[in-house]
């Protein structure tokens, strides 16, 4: 998979996560939820980094 499709299905987890707590459950699940998404956005940060030091190693092996 493509980094970007990885983190665009990273970020649309995220906010129907955040939708289906404000409407379905009323908040009642904020922390948990808050939690959640802060894991899925240090996941994303590791997914990124990685990308793109494997990136940038090719661009610098390829000169």
């Amino acid at each position: 998979m493509k980094t970007y499709t990885i983190l665009f299905c990273i970020i649309v987890i995220m906010h129907f996560m955040t939708l289906i707590n404000t409407t379905l459950l009323d908040g009642e699940w904020h922390g948990v939820i808050l939690w959640v998404s802060s894991i899925l956005f240090l996941v994303a940060v590791f997914f990124h980094a990685t990308e793109y030091r494997a990136r940038k190693n090719r661009n610098s092996n390829s000169k």
